[in-house]
């Protein structure tokens, strides 16, 4: 999930709790702003300050001017060979940045079949991820690297790196001889553990029990909604040092979910509010207000949606990037 998609999350939990509700009543809004802090801190504790501390045995910094894609996959195989000779290996996969708002795209595919890499340079994008017109380069090679381990599958076989900062990867071998590829090691391990939670809400405890239980609350809720996706978390670090698998049922920057979750939590806490009035001036039920808020404009957006992509099916993108990997 995205962030704005945590912290409503976090302020939903706290509106589910009556003396949050009590005390904004009476002027206090801390229990509300409490849950928006957990709702959101374990990516904050990943995002700001884990990953630049992480350290990385391999760094691959591409040439702006020089688009050869064999130095990268030449780099992710040296790397998965490290790590078959027993020594686990990160590598982190540099973006490219051609001016203020300007990316150079490129993309890894490690096919574990196939037992190789492949990478490949594509478009200039803006930072909104648009392919600017006339960038490609005038040749684009796909540059193949063959592993001297097997591979097992990691979290996609297909990386696109363009904006901001690019991909971790750590390579491990495990005791059945195959070297694991993890996937932004860094992020979802102990920020995002049970532990991490309950030891807040100790913290918190010692303040109000109130405290402590909107913040584990509030961080479960976020654990939750990361076990939607595909990376999962470390739910039990420090006592384990794998990631639970997610249910794989969304990406974390796919637009619906997030924006579905969002509205869905807003209903919520206009719900949570509105009980709290002792008399209000109009009355309706919880399935009245999913039903008219949410249920039916998804349902004429959905319609709405497929009726523009079936009108507009077969016309061509004013940019299309062919990949060949």
């Amino acid at each position: 999930m995205k962030g704005i998609a945590h912290f409503i999350s976090g302020v939903t939990v706290a509106s589910f709790c009556p003396w949050a509700i009590a005390a904004a009543q009476g002027g206090n809004p801390a229990y509300f702003i409490l849950g928006a802090v957990a709702g959101i801190l374990p990516d904050t504790i990943d995002f700001k300050f884990v990953r630049y501390f992480y350290p990385h045995d391999i760094r691959v910094e591409p040439d702006q001017t020089d688009c050869d894609p064999q130095p990268i996959a030449d780099a992710i195989a040296t790397a998965v060979s490290a790590a078959q000779d027993g020594k686990p290996t990160t590598l982190k996969l540099s973006t490219i940045q051609m001016g203020a708002d300007n990316w150079r795209q490129y993309r890894v595919r490690i096919d574990p079949e196939a037992g190789d890499v492949r990478v490949q340079f594509g478009p200039v994008v803006s930072t909104g991820q648009v392919p600017q017109p006339n960038t490609l380069p005038a040749q684009r090679p796909v540059g193949i690297a063959r592993f001297s381990a097997p591979i097992l599958p990691g979290y996609e076989p297909l990386y696109t790196i363009d904006i901001f900062d690019g991909p971790s990867f750590k390579f491990i071998k495990n005791p059945g001889g195959q070297v694991e590829v993890d996937f932004l090691p860094w992020h979802r391990n102990g920020s995002h553990s049970l532990a991490l939670g309950l030891l807040l809400a100790g913290i918190a405890s010692f303040w109000t029990w109130k405290a402590g239980a909107l913040i584990f609350g509030a961080h479960l809720m976020h654990v939750l909604e990361d076990q939607m996706g595909y990376m999962g978390s470390n739910l039990f670090f420090p006592f384990t040092k794998k990631r639970v698998p997610g249910l794989k049922i969304m990406h974390s920057g796919d637009a619906f979910p997030n924006f579905a979750a969002v509205w869905l939590c807003c209903l919520l806490i206009f719900w949570n509010l509105y009980a709290a009035i002792p008399n209000p001036l109009y009355h309706f039920t919880l399935l009245h207000l999913l039903m008219g808020a949410m249920a039916i404009p998804f349902v004429i957006f959905g319609g709405a949606r497929w009726l523009l992509l079936r009108a507009g099916h077969g016309r061509s993108d004013p940019i299309v990037t062919e990949w060949n990997i």
